[in-house]
């Protein structure tokens, strides 16, 4: 039941940003939808095991860090880089289970997929921050470099 609630806040979370998301959060929306149709496939392939270093899932994971890093980077918002740390974590997990063969696999499991659950909110939320700023004033610059439209001097006073 819980993997439902998660797809579902994810899809809606997907699809808000997909449409009504400025450049970062259709970016997310697309990096979210990959690492999820990816784990859907790799379930499909491969059993989940938590017991051993999981490969595929390290895979998924390293994708998902290194893009929502590079999105930090190169977007003009400040929550790619929650989303970046959020992405970061199953990475600890999976090196502590390198390191550490003795975790126990609810732990392994629990450090791998308890920081994505924030991500759908995340991303909600600022497609909604977005959106309240093109209102508001009537631009919202997507990508560093970009300049607002105020320090183009073509808002209105």
């Amino acid at each position: 039941m819980r993997i439902a609630v998660f797809l579902i806040l994810m899809l809606v979370a997907i699809g808000y940003a997909a449409r009504k998301g400025g450049g970062p959060e259709r970016a997310m929306a697309i990096i979210a939808a990959t690492m999820i149709a990816s784990d859907q496939a790799l379930h499909l392939l491969v059993p989940p095991e938590f017991a051993s270093l999981d490969i595929g899932h390290l895979a998924i994971d390293l994708f998902g860090a290194s893009a929502t890093m590079f999105l930090a980077l190169v977007a003009y918002r400040f929550w790619p880089m929650i989303a970046a740390a959020l992405h970061i974590l199953p990475l600890l997990a999976h090196l502590s289970r390198y390191f550490d063969i003795m975790l126990h696999p609810a732990a392994y499991l629990t450090m791998q997929v308890a920081s994505s659950w924030p991500v759908g909110p995340i991303l909600i939320v600022a497609t909604w921050g977005h959106q309240r700023r093109i209102r508001q004033f009537g631009s919202d610059p997507s990508w560093r470099g970009s300049s607002p439209s105020w320090n183009r001097g073509t808002a209105k006073p």
